[in-house]
């Protein structure tokens, strides 16, 4: 089974950017150990980065084309993008959102996504274990 792991804005940036809140595990380790987990569980992960709120759009069209489960960590996205939001609606399997840091504990503006009503789960605080953990949640629904 072919999963997406899409990443919004900033992402890209880990390991150097906050990492008091967002951890020293640089991007590609990231790439690494979801796709080492992938592996492990039988899964094809495809992970993907963006700065590009276009290109989200365009693959969150194609997994729901494929039919193909996703997680989904928007970046800040999460916080007011309709667009994105809308693009979520169109899948049909499942999607998990997940947050490295525990967004509820963090800024005001922070407590809300607009994207997670229409997750099947959220995964926030967790660090990078919730990409893990959504992977094997997923393995575990095929």
């Amino acid at each position: 089974m072919r999963v997406y792991v899409l990443n919004g804005p900033n992402l890209g940036r880990l390991g150097t950017r906050q990492t008091d809140i967002y951890g020293l595990m640089s991007y590609s380790e990231l790439v690494a150990t979801c796709q080492s987990t992938g592996t492990e569980l039988g899964l094809d992960v495809v992970v993907r980065q963006t700065d590009a709120e276009s290109e989200l759009l365009g693959w969150l069209h194609a997994a729901a084309d494929e039919v193909a489960p996703v997680v989904l960590n928007p970046g800040a996205w999460s916080h007011y993008s309709y667009a994105v939001r809308d693009a979520c609606a169109l899948l049909t399997a499942p999607l998990v959102e997940v947050h490295i840091s525990n967004i509820h504990a963090r800024e005001p503006f922070r407590h809300h996504s607009v994207v997670s009503a229409l997750a099947t789960g959220v995964i926030c605080g967790l660090g990078v274990d919730g990409y893990r953990l959504a992977l094997r949640h997923l393995a575990a629904r095929s």
